[in-house]
């Protein structure tokens, strides 16, 4: 019986995990070696103790409840270390506490005359650390299947994904929703001069000017395709749609980025606005029509300049912006 009691004893400090038995009164009648060496407190200190003497945080706590539960009406509880992630004060140095270790903890109903209840901690860390890289990998990836590799804005699926989304909500609100799209002016012929590298550093000065002239954080810009970009501006009239679109076009403008073949000799980019309309428009495939259609207008208006769709001019349909007068024809 007294080596059994030994195998038991044994088995109990053993055990990689944290256990600790309480009475009917609260007191701590075991306490293992996994307690001692995560807490710093032998078992000669705590048995015979009130554990809420030993743990006074945990008297109204989850865990205090659950022991009381355990005891009284002999029913068992599991606190998931996702809602209850470090109620004790357990560390893997005691000596030299940081943070908390993780813990899942099951508390269990013993004994039948006499009540007891058994206290199990489980040392979860290193599977919340794994969680956390893992759910910061998928971030990361997510971020990069929706961002262009070239200028680290939005690409074309996450503009697809955007788009969708923020012309629900624009239908279901009644709230504006206006659409940015964007060119390069001759950028093939910048290509064609300064070759493909210097081509793409000029796609990257030109992402990071637009993506630094937007002021609203719920403003995104994207790459469309090619030297092509769009800004999809939520809740945005259109008379404000074009006062962003007029500081993208400076934005660039002002990089002064030499173009040997541009009527200015720097880069520039032209821009088209539209603003959604319920009447006009009854899927945003239309919406990005009719912003396709306004670039189209201001490339031939002589470029560098924006042109917004609009339903009340009689003698055109795009109203002028910047840049010089509209052809008659255009």
């Amino acid at each position: 019986m007294i080596m059994k009691d030994k195998l038991l004893l044994d088995a109990f400090s053993a055990l990689s995990l944290g256990v600790i038995i309480v009475d009917a009164h609260y007191r701590i009648t075991q306490w293992n070696a996994w307690l001692e060496a995560h807490t710093g407190y032998a078992a000669s200190d705590t048995t015979g103790e009130d554990f809420f003497s030993v743990f006074p945080d945990l008297e109204y706590h989850r865990v205090g409840d659950a022991i009381r539960q355990a005891i009284s009406h002999n029913l068992s509880s599991l606190l998931s270390q996702s809602l209850h992630r470090s109620p004790f004060p357990l560390y893997a140095e005691p000596a030299r506490p940081g943070a908390r270790l993780s813990q899942a903890i099951t508390i269990v109903p013993l004994g039948d005359e006499e009540r007891y209840c058994l206290i199990q901690i489980v040392d979860v860390s290193a599977a919340v650390r794994r969680e956390s890289l893992l759910r910061d990998q998928a971030h990361e990836l997510l971020a990069q299947s929706l961002s262009d590799g070239l200028t680290g804005v939005g690409n074309r699926r996450y503009f697809d994904l955007c788009i969708e989304r923020e012309w629900r909500a624009s239908k279901r609100n009644n709230k504006s929703l206006s659409l940015l799209l964007i060119d390069v002016d001759f950028f093939k012929l910048y290509n064609d001069c300064y070759g493909h590298q210097r081509g793409d550093e000029c796609l990257q000065k030109v992402a990071n000017a637009m993506r630094g002239a937007l002021q609203n954080p719920c403003d995104i810009l994207f790459r469309y395709g090619g030297e092509e970009f769009c800004a999809l501006l939520p809740e945005t009239r259109s008379a404000d749609a074009v006062e962003i679109a007029e500081k993208l076009r400076t934005s660039v403008q002002q990089l002064d980025l030499p173009h040997a073949n541009a009527p200015d000799g720097i880069v520039s980019v032209s821009i088209g606005v539209a603003s959604h309309c319920q009447k006009n428009h009854a899927e945003y495939g239309q919406l990005i029509q009719s912003a396709d259609n306004a670039l189209y207008a201001a490339k031939r208006a002589g470029r560098n300049t924006v042109r917004v769709k609009t339903t009340f001019r009689k003698f055109s349909p795009y109203a002028r912006v910047t840049g010089g007068e509209i052809p008659p024809h255009a």
